[in-house]
């Protein structure tokens, strides 16, 4: 019995010294391609802080333009109403044709038109409109600009309103009044470079989960050297978990390169989970995603193919699986179509430790999804490659 022990113990050290020579050989041949090592390190350094620091989804400094047709001390005083940081005065207009025309050119987002006797009709307590023009080219920025508007707008109704009534008997006190308290969670200070340099590292570890080890694959190919591996004392399996092993620790590093170098020092963004936790669900979604490309290099004959496949796969996972907008905003069959995107899990499991600090008590659900879609994904990888061989 005992004999019997030591020679499972010996067969499992040869295949883990295999497997640890194979992973090895892996990260050589990754090693010596300097342009792709560089655009990794480019992805997850300067790339995740142009991402965080170079494009704004909030309003800020959006152009008006004015059409007073009153010039009295209300319009003046709405006008004055719209400043930065959401708005940004560019001066008045003489015609209204004039303000729209810069709307068509592009020069101006918002054009103010103040009617003629506005302050007459406010003082003589007449209902009056003004009327406000937005180009909504772009669509988030043009209706947040009109979002605010409309509220500076109703303050300004509401501030003359309770200017009338505060000479009245008992004044606004005998108003009944609704006020809003708003509690803003995780993110007091709603920055919103907390949340474009973590979507960014999401996409650059997708990206690179499903190129890194499906390039690898077909390098083999490309090279030959298949036929090599095959008649040496390796397994197929070997040679693809090998694969994925070396990928996923190059995957991590780099994480740690983006958290270290940017997300942390540049933008302050808090890891208030257990980084381990963080790490260990990134080799996860790694090792599920690495399926998926070894899958597609099974069926891709050259690098070329495996770029197009890409696009095909990996697009789909990030335009809907909720780094780009909100999953619960998408139509009932697209989030049924998403539970099978390993992303979509990532993206809770991200979020959820870095900026929440939760932990497994609150994301096993997601894990476990993670955990079944990844051996999934890899055994049918590992059925074609299998099949491929005979």
């Amino acid at each position: 019995m005992n004999d019997r022990d030591d020679i499972e113990a010996g067969t499992l050290r040869v295949w883990a010294l295999r497997l640890f020579v194979m992973t090895r050989k892996e990260l050589l041949q990754l090693k010596r391609d300097v342009p792709l090592l560089l655009f990794l390190i480019y992805s997850f350094s300067l790339s995740v802080y142009i991402s965080g620091a170079g494009i704004s989804m909030q309003l800020n400094n959006a152009s008006l333009l004015v059409h007073d047709g009153d010039h009295s001390a209300s319009s003046r005083e709405l006008i004055h109403r719209f400043r930065p940081p959401y708005f940004r005065f560019d001066g008045e207009v003489e015609d209204q044709k004039v303000g729209v025309q810069r709307l068509d050119q592009g020069t101006a987002m918002l054009l103010l038109d103040i009617p003629p006797r506005f302050h007459e009709s406010i003082v003589g307590r007449e209902p009056v409109s003004v009327q406000l023009q937005v180009d909504t080219t772009n669509a988030p920025q043009g209706l947040s600009a009109a979002a605010y508007a409309a509220r500076i707008v109703g303050e300004f109704s509401f501030d003359l309103a309770s200017f009338r009534l505060g000479g009245a008997s008992g004044g606004l006190m005998d108003m009944p009044r609704v006020e809003s308290a708003h509690r803003v969670w995780y993110n007091q200070n709603q920055d919103e470079t907390w949340f474009q340099s973590i979507s960014h590292i999401l996409r650059m570890i997708t990206l690179f989960a499903f190129l890194l080890p499906a390039a690898a694959l077909v390098r083999e190919k490309e090279h030959g050297t298949v036929e090599q591996l095959l008649v040496s004392p390796v397994t197929p399996f070997q040679i693809m978990l090998s694969k994925v092993l070396a990928m996923t620790l190059v995957i991590l590093a780099a994480t740690a390169l983006a958290m270290a170098s940017v997300l942390k020092p540049v933008f302050g963004v808090p890891i208030k989970g257990s980084a381990p936790l963080f790490f260990l669900m990134t080799a996860l979604y790694s090792f599920t995603t690495a399926g998926l490309g070894l899958f597609a290099a099974t069926v891709a004959r050259n690098q070329a193919q495996v770029g197009m496949m890409a696009l095909l796969g990996i697009s789909p996972m990030l335009l809907l699986s909720g780094i780009a907008t909100p999953f619960e905003a998408m139509p009932p069959w697209v989030q049924t179509l998403m539970a099978l995107s390993p992303l979509r899990y990532f993206v809770d499991v991200t979020y959820g430790i870095l900026l929440k600090g939760v932990g497994f008590d609150v994301l096993w659900d997601s894990m476990l999804a993670m955990a079944l879609l990844g051996g999934t994904m890899f055994g049918l990888g590992m059925w074609r490659f299998r099949r491929q061989l005979e």
